[in-house]
């Protein structure tokens, strides 16, 4: 999950996307399972642009017909105002603003007993026989009140509505466009031949907001986000009967319990911390974790963590965009071999995530890109490749030796963002040769591979476990969908659903959920 998340949950805008193509397509077109192709498929960026021909549309964006206080100004006349009208009046959307075909929008919104929109309640909302109207405030960092008013024009398929948008700054409208908008408990999608994964067990996370498990030694160890004023933290779970887990006890610091990523060696747990760096505890007694110290020391913000033998990486979106890496061969007395700095940073370029393999970081550089990196020596570490397209936000990956080639697994967190299968095995040389792709209001977060299975924690998608035995062709074997919109946590935020995912080879997928917590399912 991106540092920025705590504005992001709270429904404001999840980000700009930079728009290219036209196609509404699932995936790019690929050949016939069986031998891999040698040609790599074209780069399509993850949000592929969709022309939109809205009857409510204006001719220039610019130029808007509507304002933000009267539904009756919108131009609805060709739109099928009887099916939105009919439209069920409740549910979580998240629905995508496009505005020129350069520039777009991720908001979500909720309509129910408690509707949310822009991160509060409407200003104005009609669903029912006279349309679909809502109106939200938004105000600025300049103190500027704008209006964001949209009015259904289409239901093109069961759970999702299309139409135009306004906005306007101090009472004046600015721009328009048109907004696509998909309920999220309803995905409509192909069979893709999935199995559905058994839920074994399902237990409340009492701290804060879930994004992240590890399990070791009989115990699972979830941290947590703050979630409003209600500070994060480490809660720990026995589950050495995943059928029946046992809340053992919570854990945090004063003014520090932003923490993001978690992971262990031996009797050492290592958490990432947005305020102190790598925090470790020590599980000698897996139920009673005991604080050691912050690692290296000092103020400094760590997103994830990961550990390959007796290293282990700590990636820092600041303040200096590094990937620190440490000895951890004597797990509880770690020391600081190096800082990693790939680029002068600037803006959200920073390091997110990594997977270590075969003495190379795959780091996942955000708008930096996909950066491949020769580590086989602390002293020395050389950047091997880079996959880089526009718009880009890496986020998590995998990577593994399959048939011969070294295949690495990667996501972006955004809307749009899709799995990509990249074979790696020249880094100056990386290539696309697969891709998997959902729905566009949706992103991905973070993923396992374990042989030729691979685990995809996809928000709202849920779980989904792919045969990718052939890389070129990942195959949908195994799903699980466990975001519940009715839930009392879910809100309308893009970041809702499944986040961390483990596979420690018990029999067993860890999972957490945002709102409904710690999920054991039965391995497929």
């Amino acid at each position: 999950m991106t540092p920025s998340l705590r504005l992001l949950g709270t429904g404001l805008f999840a980000c700009v996307l930079s728009l290219s193509g036209c196609s509404d397509s699932d995936s790019p077109p690929v050949p016939d399972a069986g031998t891999p192709d040698p040609k790599p498929l074209v780069e399509l960026t993850d949000y592929i642009d969709v022309v939109p021909n809205e009857p409510c549309m204006d001719s220039s964006y610019a130029s808007p017909r509507a304002n933000c206080t009267d539904p009756a100004s919108f131009p609805l006349a060709g739109c099928d105002l009887d099916a939105v009208g009919a439209l069920e009046p409740s549910g979580v959307y998240q629905a995508l603003f496009r505005y020129n075909s350069l520039s777009a929008f991720s908001a979500g919104f909720r309509l129910d007993t408690n509707p949310r929109f822009l991160g509060g309640a409407p200003v104005y909302q009609q669903v029912g026989p006279q349309g679909f109207f809502l109106t939200g405030q938004f105000i600025t960092s300049n103190n500027e009140h704008q209006l964001y008013a949209l009015a259904g024009c289409r239901v093109p398929e069961p759970g999702r509505v299309t139409g135009c948008f306004v906005r306007c700054t101090n009472g004046v409208p600015e721009y328009s466009g048109t907004f696509d908008a998909r309920r999220m408990n309803l995905a409509h999608e192909a069979a893709t031949g999935a199995q559905p994964m058994r839920l074994v067990s399902e237990t409340t996370v009492p701290v804060g907001d879930p994004v992240d498990v590890y399990v070791t030694k009989g115990h699972a160890y979830v941290v947590s986000l703050p979630r409003g004023d209600a500070p994060g933290g480490l809660s720990v779970f026995n589950v050495k009967d995943p059928v029946h887990p046992l809340f053992v006890t919570s854990v945090s610091l004063p003014n520090d319990n932003y923490w993001n990523g978690v992971w262990a060696r031996g009797d050492a747990l290592y958490i990432a911390s947005s305020n102190s760096g790598v925090i470790l505890y020590d599980i000698t007694d897996p139920a009673n974790p005991q604080y050691v110290r912050a690692l290296p020391g000092g103020s400094l913000n760590v997103h994830t963590v990961f550990v390959d033998g007796i290293r282990l990486y700590a990636m820092s979106p600041s303040p200096n965009g590094e990937t620190l890496m440490f000895n951890v061969d004597s797990p509880l007395n770690p020391y600081l071999l190096s800082r990693i700095t790939v680029t002068a940073q600037a803006g959200s370029n920073y390091p997110h995530d990594a997977f270590a393999y075969q003495d190379r970081l795959y780091i996942n550089h955000t708008t930096g890109g996909y950066v491949v990196m020769d580590v086989k020596r602390s002293d020395m570490t050389s950047v091997l490749g880079k996959y880089v397209f526009d718009g880009q936000f890496s986020h998590a990956n995998a990577v593994g030796t399959i048939n011969g080639r070294t295949i690495a697994f990667e996501g972006g967190e955004r809307p749009g963002a899709h799995l990509r299968v990249l074979d790696v095995t020249d880094p100056a040389k990386i290539r696309l040769i697969g891709e998997v792709r959902k729905r566009p209001q949706t992103s991905i977060h973070n993923m396992v591979l374990k042989g030729t299975r691979l685990y995809v924690a996809w928000y709202h998608e849920g779980v989904r476990v792919f045969d990718v035995s052939t890389p070129e062709h990942p195959k949908e074997v195994a799903a699980f969908d466990s975001f519940q919109e009715a839930h009392p946590r879910s809100t309308n935020s893009l970041y809702q659903g499944a986040t961390g995912i483990r596979v420690p080879g018990d029999g067993y997928v860890y999972v957490v959920d945002l709102s409904r917590g710690l999920l054991v399912l039965a391995e497929p």
